[in-house]
């Protein structure tokens, strides 16, 4: 179906460059475009069988909705693949199409490693067994788990480790010398090279800034106003009070230094000046 579509696309496009092309290719997409109505309908047909797997399903990391919208996805892909031919009915083939749809639509969610969608799909089964041996009040080893499902046990043993906590001290890799998980982590402490110099780069702006735009006032307020040689911020009136001046014009000092930084960084980016009347 695929190679198909590509096909038709492939002669309408070139239908345009070839004048008696035109009317079989027409033809063809206008075929094509039915044939995807129909696929539609087939697939929309089946909407039960979303709704039915995605109650079965919803959990904490996709509810229903999501999963029903996941489950539509399954049947149009159900639908593009049907084969009449095989004897078997639509909603059978499209069953399988939307559960595999929506468990890899909950791997990908809730896991920070993805698994393949076959891996999900066997952990599934191991957990029921595990279920079904429980209900029954049964003792149970891994190895029965695996003939159960019909899985080797050492993969068995594998599914049913993962999801589990990890060490950070557990290898990641094989050789000689293999690496531990924590080797790959992140440390947050330390400062992006490419971020460092952006803000190194800023700060040295800023104070250029300072130097050439801002009286010994402006600075003054600017400095008290946002902690920028202590770390402290200061209220309008605690400001005043250390410069004898009142709230209201230290209020007008510090609108008329943050206007002038404006401007300059304005000019610096080579942007006219513009009133800013939201100030």
């Amino acid at each position: 179906m695929d190679r198909l579509e590509r096909a038709v696309e492939l002669a309408w496009e070139t239908s345009r460059a070839e004048p008696l092309l035109r009317p079989a290719s027409a033809e063809a997409k206008q075929a094509w475009a039915e044939a995807e109505a129909l696929r539609w309908r087939l697939a929309m047909s089946g909407r039960r069988i979303a709704h039915g797997e995605a109650r079965k399903l919803a959990g904490p990391f996709l509810d229903e909705a999501d999963l029903i919208q996941e489950g539509y996805i399954g049947l149009l892909r159900a639908a593009k693949r049907f084969d009449p031919d095989r004897d078997i009915r639509f909603s059978t083939y499209a069953r399988w199409w939307v559960r595999a749809q929506m468990t890899r639509a909950i791997d990908h969610t809730g896991r920070p490693v993805r698994l393949p969608g076959c891996a999900v799909e066997q952990t599934r089964n191991l957990r029921k067994a595990i279920k079904r041996f429980e209900s029954l009040g049964a003792d149970y080893s891994v190895s029965d788990l695996a003939n159960e499902v019909g899985l080797d046990v050492e993969r068995a043993e594998f599914l049913l480790s993962q999801g589990g906590t990890v060490s950070l001290d557990q290898p990641v890799d094989e050789g000689p010398r293999s690496r531990t998980l924590e080797q790959f982590l992140e440390d947050d402490s330390v400062d992006v090279p490419e971020d460092a110099a952006i803000r190194d780069q800023e700060i040295r702006r800023m104070q250029v800034a300072f130097e050439e735009v801002l009286s010994e006032r402006h600075r003054y307020v600017l400095a008290r106003r946002y902690g920028l040689e202590d770390s402290e911020f200061r209220t309008l009136s605690e400001v005043g009070r250390g410069m004898s001046l009142s709230r209201e014009r230290v209020r007008q000092i510090e609108r008329e230094a943050l206007l002038r930084l404006r401007e300059h960084a304005r000019i610096r980016e080579g942007v006219a000046p513009v009133a800013d009347i939201n100030v």
